[in-house]
């Protein structure tokens, strides 16, 4: 039976990706306990998930590696590019080490939006325990503009309002602007699902919710077998879902690829970027 499944699984992991563009791209890495030479270690489970041409979710890979940093992320984003990842736009996940370079290094067209759900949390660490609910709901309105411009805006605001009390947590609001305001330069109608890393953590809660039950691997193949089947079957059930992105939305994407370099696109202010 085990032999019959890791045969599924690699089909599943090796397919090619061909139903691109993939404008927005999730990652994220889950860490499972396995033995390795007579003993227990952390192994880190890569996965990635994006968007279709057709507006639908779909799982592009899995990987099991030592380490979230070093050649674990490059190794990773060069297979699925292999496989025939192309078009992202954006790709969004939380901070995890070795992922931004990357994602740089591997895709050079796309922009990297850090989670803003995680974001916070490395933030609140840089002020009193007292202050962290005000800074917390400070740093939640830049979100709340109705415009990229007013979000921008917004940001600008908060560093100053941070800048007497807080320069700590002023230079790291600062430092993250564009990682942070990266969604913002696409549709309006989709930012609520392009901003955070929400939609994978649900996907991880699910994949936990099975690996819990083995709590500690025998080798990485195990990993990869009860992983991979899982996210085999959540991939059946979103090719039936409703579609997660209008096809309307992903038109207007791509055609700002093709309008980005223009001249009537007009440049921030410098009065907020400074």
């Amino acid at each position: 039976m085990a032999k019959v499944l890791d045969a599924q699984v690699e089909v599943f992991r090796s397919r090619a990706l061909d139903t691109g563009p993939y404008a927005f791209v999730w990652l994220d890495a889950l860490t499972q306990k396995v033995r390795e030479g007579g003993r227990i270690i952390n192994v880190h489970v890569l996965v990635a998930t994006a968007v279709n041409a057709n507006g639908n979710r779909e799982i592009l890979g899995l990987e099991v590696t030592s380490a979230e940093d070093g050649a674990g992320w490059p190794a990773f984003l060069r297979d699925l590019l292999v496989r025939g990842l192309s078009g992202v736009q954006l790709v969004i996940s939380d901070a995890h080490t070795g992922l931004v370079a990357a994602v740089g290094a591997t895709l050079p067209g796309a922009s990297w939006q850090r989670c803003r759900t995680h974001y916070p949390r490395n933030l609140l660490t840089t002020v009193p325990k007292s202050a962290q609910p005000w800074v917390a709901t400070l740093v939640r309105t830049i979100f709340d503009q109705p415009t990229a411009e007013q979000v921008r805006t917004q940001h600008a605001w908060v560093i100053e309002v941070l800048e007497a009390r807080y320069p700590a947590a002023c230079e790291h609001l600062d430092a993250a602007r564009e990682e942070l305001l990266a969604f913002a330069a696409f549709p309006r109608e989709i930012w609520k699902q392009i901003w955070s890393n929400n939609p994978q953590e649900r996907l991880n809660k699910e994949i936990r919710r099975r690996t819990d039950v083995a709590g500690i691997f025998p080798d990485r193949g195990s990993i990869v077998r009860l992983v991979g089947a899982v996210l085999a079957e959540q991939a059946d059930e979103w090719t039936e879902a409703r579609r997660y992105m209008g096809l309307d939305v992903l038109v207007k994407t791509r055609m700002r690829v093709i309008t980005s370099d223009t001249p009537q696109q007009k440049p921030i202010p410098q009065t907020l970027t400074a």
